[in-house]
């Protein structure tokens, strides 16, 4: 008896578990019957909001979306401006679900990469017209701003038909292709209020568009760097022939003092010397006209001592008057 009590409650617990499901915050459950979505009266699908639901168990399955802000980052692209330069630039999107039935439907049961490669078609034609319009001063500087603010709006609600620069026919035939598939499924008429050429028509809002990078092409930049290096090439080699040219002048200067210097310096010796050598000459010739024959002697003394300190040989007579001193005082030589 207890066993079947036991078996129910835990079938019935099963069952019950099976039943509920929770969306969690952030995101938007869409129930599926047999692999159908449940749709409403007016045959949208229905949309859960977060909290705990109940769904028939086994037969009934749940797909969740996405509520929050997601990032598209897209490959860096040329584009072309209004001067005809080509530009790389690198950008991202930041979007999320408006509308989650059309949505689902529009992307095949909320595939998001299929909504990101619409989303990136009309994006890159859009962002193509609007740098069409603009010079390249124009787009790195204040008009990059209002260029971003006129591409999320025609993003989120659509461009005309009258206009004239219009360049998006790839992307908006991609969209109204969708949309007709979607008003087919859900059985309604056109709606006014939705731009079929606009994201809004798939279900989708985008918040931001943001350029992150804008460079220039590979060749093109090859090129300034080539010419900005032989530019700052031609003045490295200025400064150079100009500091060859000042050292120059620099040491010439410097060897013109030295030379100065040193001629002064020789000049200043020669008249010092003279003025010594005129004093000794002078004092010598006192001192001889004091006592010429004293003078004499000690004149022959140093004779006497700088011809006999060494080994050298002297053949002199010895009547020679440079013996005088050494003789003796009978006239002949000691």
């Amino acid at each position: 008896m207890r066993k079947p009590l036991f078996l129910i409650m835990v079938v019935t617990l099963v069952v019950m578990c099976a039943s509920l499901f929770v969306v969690k915050e952030g995101q938007r459950g869409i129930v599926l019957r047999f692999g159908k979505v449940l749709r409403d009266d007016d045959k949208k699908p229905l949309i859960y909001n977060p909290g705990l639901h109940i769904k028939i168990p086994f037969i009934e399955t749940v797909k969740n979306l996405d509520a929050r802000i997601q990032t598209m980052e897209n490959q860096a692209d040329r584009f072309v401006t209004m001067e005809k330069k080509d530009l790389i630039v690198d950008s991202y999107i930041k979007w999320r679900i408006s509308d989650f039935s059309r949505y689902y439907l529009a992307t095949g049961g909320g595939d998001v990469s299929q909504a990101e490669v619409l989303l990136k078609r009309k994006f890159s034609d859009r962002l193509r017209s609007e740098l069409g319009r603009l010079d390249v001063k124009g787009i790195v500087t204040d008009s990059r701003n209002r260029l971003m603010t006129d591409v999320r709006e025609a993003l989120n609600n659509g461009t005309s038909g009258s206009d004239e620069e219009l360049q998006t026919n790839t992307a908006d035939n991609a969209i109204a292709s969708v949309v007709a598939r979607v008003e087919r499924e859900t059985n309604g008429g056109p709606q006014p209020s939705v731009n079929p050429n606009s994201m809004a028509a798939l279900g989708i809002k985008v918040v931001d568009v943001r350029i992150k990078q804008i460079n220039l092409p590979t060749e093109v930049s090859d090129a300034i760097y080539q010419r900005m290096r032989a530019e700052r090439e031609a003045v490295a080699r200025r400064h150079r022939s100009q500091g060859l040219e000042e050292a120059e002048k620099l040491r010439a200067a410097a060897d013109y003092k030295v030379t100065r210097t040193l001629s002064e310096a020789k000049r200043q010796a020669l008249i010092i010397r003279g003025e010594a050598d005129a004093e000794t000459t002078k004092l010598y010739a006192d001192a001889f006209n004091k006592d010429p024959a004293f003078y004499a002697f000690i004149r022959s003394l140093r004779a006497y001592e700088n011809s006999f300190n060494n080994n050298d040989m002297i053949v002199l007579s010895p009547e020679s008057d440079f013996f005088r001193f050494m003789k003796s005082p009978k006239g002949t030589t000691r």
